[in-house]
């Protein structure tokens, strides 16, 4: 007989008459099986017209007029009757394939169930087709069909799996949403290349990252993405690991895999930067949190935006240093609606002994008003005026703050005290007269 060969376009494999040749069904392997005998069934030869009429079908195909091919097929069909179960599974077989190429799921699935419904059909030709139809049915989302083959491939193989086919039952039982046995899968696999000294690939991880997440385990979405770290460096497994040091509590290593992956590079996105900036906050570290912020602001890496401003200000101020703080805020105030920033202005200029600077902004502060603390900015306004011997508008502003709840009591002190030094420096001047 002539050697048969069909090139499949499913990830490169080969449908053929496996009679004749070695060849691939759907990436699995099974060897020449055309007289084969099994202990348990007696498999019938093909007979030469109907591995003509098969041939001829394949051709027609191959030159591109499929219609005629499946014209062939059906001929060979309306005799079905008088065919052996052999032949009947190649016939199905050869319409699987056919109907793939049109990518025509369903029918290849259809055609694949009735070649393993032959009973004296070749192990190895029962075992390739029901994995092909696993395949099939994941690929239509039909995890549970998907799953039904796949059991009945592994009692028809009676093999133990290797690590791609664990991956296959740990895809399929993920998609069906039973994540324990996915893992299982997953974790038989990793060990399996870890135990051959190999790499773990890439998409096992992240399919084990993603099974131990449905399965709200931290701890282990986090062990995964640290062997992702190592085993295959990119920027979005660093910040992965980040986000997920943060959800277990421990913030200093989060922290440390934020610096590596900003001194790396693979920090670009403006939330990012801005979360790094938080988290030297956080840590104590504001001039860090600051300095971070700032210049991404300079380099447009991160827009302009009052809550950003207010983080670098407060992160200058608490590093005190009070004199950085004060462009950032000026530039805050310039975009804002309200009389925060002004405020805060108002506040760091008297921390510096600004006195007239304090005063501006303080009264630029009432202003424009929506502040968090009236009675605070009316307490600014009379410690600058106190201390350029303004006791009079010093007081007047004491007076306006004995009327806020949250001032009162710190403003009657300071108006006391204004009031005995306006006292005191009066006898002053009438001495030196």
């Amino acid at each position: 007989m002539k050697h048969l060969m069909i090139k499949s376009v499913i990830a490169g494999a080969l449908f053929s008459l496996p009679a004749l040749t070695n060849v691939t069904v759907f990436g699995h392997h099974f060897g020449a099986v055309a007289h084969s005998t099994q202990a348990t069934t007696k498999v019938p030869a093909m007979r030469d017209r109907v591995y003509t009429q098969l041939a001829r079908a394949q051709k027609l195909s191959e030159n591109g007029d499929k219609t005629a091919g499946f014209e062939v097929l059906d001929q060979v069909k309306d005799n079905i009757d008088s065919l052996n179960s052999y032949e009947k599974a190649m016939l199905w077989n050869f319409y699987g394939f056919m109907y793939y190429g049109q990518e025509d799921i369903a029918n290849t699935i259809s055609s694949f169930e009735n070649v393993v419904a032959q009973e004296a059909i070749p192990d190895t030709l029962r075992v390739a087709t029901l994995y092909s139809l696993a395949q099939l049915a994941m690929q239509s989302q039909d995890y549970a069909k998907s799953l039904e083959f796949l059991n009945q491939w592994q009692v028809a193989n009676n093999k133990p799996l290797v690590a791609n086919q664990h991956i296959l039952f740990a895809q399929v039982y993920y998609q069906n949403k039973q994540f324990n046995e996915s893992i299982k899968h997953i974790t038989s696999a990793v060990d399996m290349a870890e135990a051959s000294n190999e790499l773990p690939k890439e998409h096992w991880l992240i399919l084990q990252r993603a099974a131990y997440y449905e399965l709200k385990q931290p701890e282990n979405v986090t062990k995964v993405i640290e062997k992702l770290v190592k085993l295959y460096e990119k920027p979005q497994y660093w910040l992965q690991l980040a986000g997920m040091y943060g959800e277990i509590g421990q913030e200093q290593k989060q922290l440390g895999a934020m610096e590596t992956a900003w001194q790396a590079g693979y920090i670009t996105k403006p939330g990012d930067i801005v979360m790094l900036a938080q988290l030297y906050l956080y840590q104590q570290l504001p001039f860090k949190a600051a300095k971070v912020l700032d210049d991404a602001i300079a380099s447009g890496k991160v827009v302009p935006e009052e809550k950003h401003y207010q983080l670098i200000s407060q992160a200058y101020i608490q590093a005190r240093e009070d004199q950085k703080a004060i462009p950032v805020l000026k530039k805050a105030a310039e975009i804002a609606e309200h009389g925060k920033f002004d405020a805060q202005l108002a506040q760091t200029y008297l921390n510096t002994e600004n006195w007239q600077q304090a005063i501006n902004y303080s009264n630029k502060a009432i202003a424009r008003g929506d502040l968090d603390n009236q009675g605070n900015m009316l307490l600014v306004l009379g410690m600058a005026h106190f201390n350029l011997q303004q006791f009079d508008q010093s007081l007047t502003a004491f007076e306006q703050a004995k009327g806020i709840k949250s001032s009162a009591k710190t403003a009657s002190q300071w108006h006391k005290y204004v009031q005995k030094e306006q006292g005191y420096q009066e006898k002053l001047a009438m001495l030196n007269e």
